[in-house]
């Protein structure tokens, strides 16, 4: 399981899908009309139909390490990288405050759904898949509420709202179910609907994904220039993984969380700064050449940084 090549052919067919997606947008294939309404097909019923599919009767998220620690590894990771990326960018010259803060929050989000969900489907089990959708309630938490106070300055408003969605929904419905031992009692139809309609999830949120950076292709001339991406760069796919590796090396977290925490140290950026700079007055232009700078080098650092994780922090 652990091979080099059993993890390049985890990698390959994500970044894969993630290129079908931006080509057909760039080959008006998929239109921005229909690429909002099925983000919310993903969203609301393809993502909570996979959290419900891999969480019920999932032995790991009845282990309170994996119930407490997985969300508060979410937060920890995410606010270590932008507190190091804020450190670095206070440093560089002739960048705007708003430039600085963008940097910060770009490269200290890494991609911590949809890229690493096939990964882990691919790589490992079910309950596996179950406690990366506890470590992301963290990361959604951290963002939706101290991440984006501190990305406008502390002009986030209600943002926090969009922690409020139907994946957290599944999430807790599946702990409650779990936990009164419901889940048994569901007919076994119900659990192939859920099966069946999880397996769309990831393929479509990747397409989806490489539209949303076709969007913003033709902002690459505009915002601080190409200087500014290698550090950014170099910490979020050089520096910061060390980090997500000793803490999955020496966290004393069952395995599953182990896992989760090498997969997302291998992670480029996310593709959500994109957006919330475009919406909260920040530098689209910087965060797109980051999230594009980092998802290029990720073709050959994610395969490395996977395969040397899991032999460092022992992890099987």
């Amino acid at each position: 399981m652990n091979s080099f090549g059993a993890v390049l052919n985890a990698v390959i067919p994500v970044f894969t899908i993630l290129g079908i997606g931006l080509a057909v947008r760039r080959l008006n294939g998929l239109s921005a009309e229909a690429d909002r309404s099925l983000f919310r097909v993903v969203l609301n019923v393809l993502m909570p139909c996979l959290i419900l599919d891999t969480s019920l009767g999932n032995a790991a998220l009845r282990d309170w390490r994996n119930l407490t620690l997985a969300p508060l590894a979410g937060i920890v990771t995410v606010f270590a990288g932008m507190a190091l990326a804020w450190f670095v960018a206070r440093r560089m010259r002739g960048l705007a405050d708003v430039s600085r803060r963008t940097f910060a929050v770009t490269t200290g989000l890494y991609n911590y759904g949809y890229i690493p969900l096939p990964l882990v489907l691919l790589l490992f089990n079910p309950e596996t898949a179950g406690v990366l959708f506890l470590h992301n309630l963290g990361v959604e938490l951290f963002i939706w509420t101290a991440g984006l106070w501190f990305f406008t300055g502390g002009q986030g408003g209600r943002g926090w709202r969009n922690f409020l969605n139907a994946p957290l929904v599944a999430i807790v419905l599946a702990l409650l179910l779990n936990f009164t031992g419901a889940h048994a009692q569901l007919p076994t139809a119900l659990r192939n609907v859920l099966h069946l309609l999880g397996l769309c999830a990831f393929p479509l949120a990747l397409m989806l994904v490489g539209a949303t950076i076709a969007d913003h292709l033709g902002e690459l001339r505009s915002g601080s220039g190409w200087r500014v991406v290698l550090p950014g760069v170099a910490l979020r796919l050089a520096l910061l993984p060390l980090g997500f590796l000793a803490l999955a090396r020496w966290l004393p977290a069952p395995v599953e969380l182990q896992r989760v925490i090498v997969i997302e140290a291998a992670m480029p950026c996310a593709v959500l700064p994109i957006v919330l700079a475009r919406h909260y007055g920040g530098d689209p232009g910087l965060a797109l050449r980051l999230v594009l700078a980092t998802s290029v080098a990720s073709l050959v650092t994610t395969p490395l940084w996977i395969q040397f994780g899991l032999r460092w922090a022992d992890v099987r």
